[in-house]
């Protein structure tokens, strides 16, 4: 916000909206009241001095509502531009013009925020840094303050940046970096106290060393797995915290032809597998599946981890591709990650979150991500650094994708049996 301001020219101020539940906090106590107040949203214009600066409501998602009113209820007149300009705080009890004023919202999730209020905003989408981001950040940031902070400086002390590269990767899992500052701020008191104690000059924080002054590693990321498999795929997730791949698992056993589906799923996901697996049963032909797999054997559908709550369609794919490979006996290559919501006609529509997913993907060692042929355009939004990592594939039908993900079947070796006649042995094929 601060840097908003300062690039327009106005005066910043920050109002804070966490956990405010009372009306009377953005439109004031009325006089007769003792010990009455403006509003929050006066009384932020009376602290910078300025009718037009650039007001930052902070935690809008935050707030809340009880029986003394609902404050987003009121932020409705502040932010409505055919109202804001005769607004009338309790208080003051005369209109007062906050037309203006540049309002910028935060908020972690759009969920909470009344539909009213969030017709009344313009929604930008922040993502979350990508590992390449958080190196600089930390280098030009992070670690010269909290140097200072310890008293240090780069003479006696400094950490590698293959070791801030850990640091992201095995140590934090999140969208900033405020854990990332953390871990450096329990490094370097560690080196501050080799260098007091003299048992060194100056201490440089290695991949090597790293565990002796942040300790053991937080974090274990997924990773693409060693060979292909059969009944096992490698989807791609988005989460608060960044992407992360996911690995979709399917067994048969006999059965009536029924599917389980375990992993905690949610409504939306469990009806992107029933749609799989509808689709899969439509076109078992020429799939060339046996019909006797939908009724007499069952298929145990499996997303771990199964403490982690999972939802979303954009699983759709992953899903018919591990169902496929099961029943066609056609291993799953372990190198192929996708995503993309499935249709009952087999077309692939577009997902969200693309930029987060490919950097999963590429971090994982995943070497070909097939995507919807219709998110193309944001393709173009994920660092160059990223996209030389990976072989982005668009892709419209479910064809498609079983072509480019499905290996041939293994051919079965020739067993040699030895059966015994007249005490003697034979070998046949």
């Amino acid at each position: 916000g601060q840097s908003i301001a300062e690039a327009l020219g106005r005066r910043f101020t920050r109002v804070s909206l966490g956990g405010v539940r009372d009306e009377a906090e953005v439109r004031g106590h009325r006089r007769t009241y003792v010990g009455a107040l403006p509003g929050r949203i006066i009384h932020a214009l009376q602290r910078c001095e300025t009718r037009n600066p650039l007001l930052m409501l902070d935690e809008v998602d935050k707030m809340g509502a009880d029986v003394r009113g609902d404050p987003t209820a009121a932020l409705l007149e502040v932010l409505d531009p055919a109202q804001n300009g005769t607004f009338v705080d309790h208080y003051l009890e005369v209109p007062f013009d906050l037309s203006g004023v540049m309002f910028i919202a935060t908020a972690n999730s759009l969920a909470p925020i009344p539909d009213p209020l969030l017709d009344r905003m313009e929604v930008l989408t922040l993502p979350g840094y990508t590992p390449g981001e958080k190196l600089a950040i930390a280098k030009r940031y992070l670690l010269p303050r909290q140097l200072k902070e310890t008293g240090l400086n780069t003479e006696r002390a400094s950490i590698a940046d293959g070791a801030l590269e850990r640091l992201i990767g095995e140590y934090t899992r999140e969208a900033g970096v405020r854990q990332l500052e953390r871990e450096i701020q329990g490094a370097l008191p560690k080196a501050a106290l080799e260098v007091v104690e003299g048992r060194a000059a100056t201490v440089k924080i290695t991949v090597k060393n790293l565990e002796k002054f942040a300790g053991q590693p937080k974090v274990q990321s997924e990773v693409a797995g060693r060979e292909a498999e059969v009944g096992v795929a490698t989807g791609l997730a988005w989460t608060p915290v960044g992407g992360d791949i996911m690995f979709i698992e399917a067994i048969q056993m006999p059965g009536k032809g029924q599917i389980t589906l375990t992993g905690q799923l949610g409504d939306v996901m469990k009806e992107s597998a029933q749609a799989a697996w509808s689709l899969l049963r439509a076109r078992a032909g020429p799939l060339g599946i046996p019909l006797e797999a939908f009724t007499q054997t069952d298929v145990h559908l499996h997303l771990p981890a199964g403490a982690v709550p999972k939802d979303g369609p954009s699983a759709g794919i992953a899903i018919a591709t591990a169902l496929a490979s099961l029943l066609c006996r056609r291993p799953a290559r372990h190198d192929v990650a996708m995503t993309g919501e499935l249709t009952l006609r087999g077309r692939i529509l577009p997902i969200g979150g693309l930029k987060e997913k490919l950097t999963a993907a590429a971090r994982a060692g995943v070497k070909t991500v097939l995507v919807p042929a219709r998110n193309q355009s944001d393709v173009v939004d994920v660092p160059d650094e990223v996209k030389q990592l990976l072989e982005i594939k668009p892709v419209e039908t479910i064809d498609e994708v079983l072509e480019l993900a499905l290996l041939e079947p293994h051919p079965l070796r020739p067993v040699a049996v030895r059966a015994r006649t007249s005490g003697q042995s034979e070998a046949r094929p």
